[in-house]
């Protein structure tokens, strides 16, 4: 194989990358990567390929081998940039794509991954700037534009988002990435029926597309009021950052205690402020099980239950399953006044929170970590129930075995509550 051979064997692999035939880039590029060892760029688009099938150790090998064929090579660095992103390393991609920058100013593509970075930081702003810097080169770069109006959209300026995405679409209306933008830039607008439209242009366009999908799952739920109440909470909490969020939370917590804390001084106060409090356990309830609920219902809808990840079913199923349980089980204490079946039956419909919360964390060792953590708190549960179950069947009264786990187990649930909202927001590094 010749230099020129070589070259065009690399052009090739790029075509082929652009029409998504990673593994026939990846023959391409071994060959010309067999008669030339040292050749950046294939290295640097071997990386990309590998990255997209989702090896990538091996891509963040080529990636290094091509930044190590060619230091001041920018397409080394933005190769690393990528596959470091796709291992949820953002700070060591930043880190990669600032240099691939200060190699070359005026790649637009390079700008759009510095703001993909930023906005996995939830940089808002910082990933605004960088679109923005993208499209001075090119003003009608579709991954900055896209970038620039999800950045709006965090930052609460929709209208402008709206509009940059409506002059996108209108310049390529066959980019499935736009419609998907502008189908969740209509959610957060609370226009959930206008953006199921664009999820279903944008799985047209890309039947693949998972952003899309998830996409559909959520307008199809927000047709629902309470559902939609729901969504417009977990949109607005989207747009905060990690301290926000964690104000918002511990903020509320707080602000339930305070109030519980005067009802029980001031007792007068009560039919004023039970109102309050009663809100904020339901609402804080459906936090956890209004998405596993809601995809419940959604199993048995014809577009639903396609659109469904495999995840979110089986979270479905489970809760579907407990609630079931819960109910039945009630219902047995209703009918023969056994203090085993209502212990069951409150214990199970309260499992639905770290049942959901862990169904919720990013696979690896966060839902790891939350499987470990509502398997003990199970095995409480169970414990307290054969207690229960023993002093039925004797003439002893309550031991403070049965108080201790008891408090255990609603210490457990309120802990679960703070750790799991930690674990949720976890990024797994790849």
């Amino acid at each position: 194989m010749s230099q020129t051979q070589t070259e065009a064997a690399v052009q090739r692999a790029m075509i082929l990358h652009e029409h998504r035939r990673y593994a026939d880039a990846e023959r391409e590029l071994r060959q010309a990567l067999a008669f030339e060892p040292s050749h950046s760029a294939a290295h640097a688009m071997l990386a990309l390929c590998l990255a997209e099938q989702d090896r990538l150790k091996d891509a963040t090998d080529e990636a290094g081998a091509a930044i190590h064929a060619a230091p001041d090579d920018p397409f080394g660095q933005y190769a690393m940039a990528l596959v470091m992103l796709k291992r949820n390393r953002a700070d060591e991609a930043i880190d990669a794509i600032n240099q691939a920058i200060a190699l070359n100013p005026y790649n637009p593509a390079y700008f759009a991954l510095q703001s993909a970075a930023l906005f996995e930081k939830r940089q808002w702003p910082a990933a605004l700037a960088a679109a923005e810097k993208g499209l001075e080169v090119n003003p009608e770069h579709d991954r900055c534009v896209n970038l620039r109006a999800m950045a709006l959209v965090k930052l609460g300026r929709r209208s402008e988002a709206g509009l940059t995405i409506g002059s996108a679409l209108e310049r390529d209306p066959e980019n499935a990435t736009t419609h998907a933008n502008q189908g969740w830039t209509l959610l957060h607008s609370g226009k959930p029926k206008e953006a199921m439209f664009h999820f279903r242009e944008a799985l047209r366009l890309d039947p693949e597309m998972d952003w899309a999908r998830a996409g559909i799952v959520e307008a199809l739920k927000a047709h629902n009021i309470i559902y939609r109440v729901m969504l417009a909470y977990f949109l607005w909490m989207s747009r905060l950052g990690r301290r926000g969020q964690w104000g918002i939370i511990v903020g509320g917590y707080v602000g339930f205690r305070v109030l519980q804390n005067v009802v029980a001084n001031q007792p007068s106060l009560g039919p004023f402020l039970w109102p309050l409090i009663i809100a904020y356990m339901v609402f804080a309830v459906l936090t956890w099980l209004a998405d596993p609920l809601f995809n419940l219902l959604l199993r048995l809808h014809p577009l639903g239950r396609h659109a469904l990840s495999r995840t979110q079913t089986m979270a479905a199923n489970c809760i579907g399953l407990l609630l079931t349980a819960a109910i039945v089980f009630i219902c047995m204490w209703l009918s023969t006044r056994t203090e085993t079946y209502l212990a069951l039956g409150i214990g199970l419909a309260v499992m639905l929170i770290p049942v959901s919360g862990t169904f919720k964390a990013p696979q690896g060792w966060p839902r790891s970590v939350l499987t470990i953590y509502t398997l003990a708190l199970t095995a409480v549960l169970a414990a307290e129930c054969i207690i229960i179950w023993g002093l039925e069947h004797s003439d002893r009264g309550p031991t403070p075995l049965l108080d201790n786990l008891r408090n255990l187990f609603v210490f457990g649930i309120l802990a679960y509550s703070f750790l799991a909202n930690a674990l949720i927001a976890a990024r797994v590094r790849r």
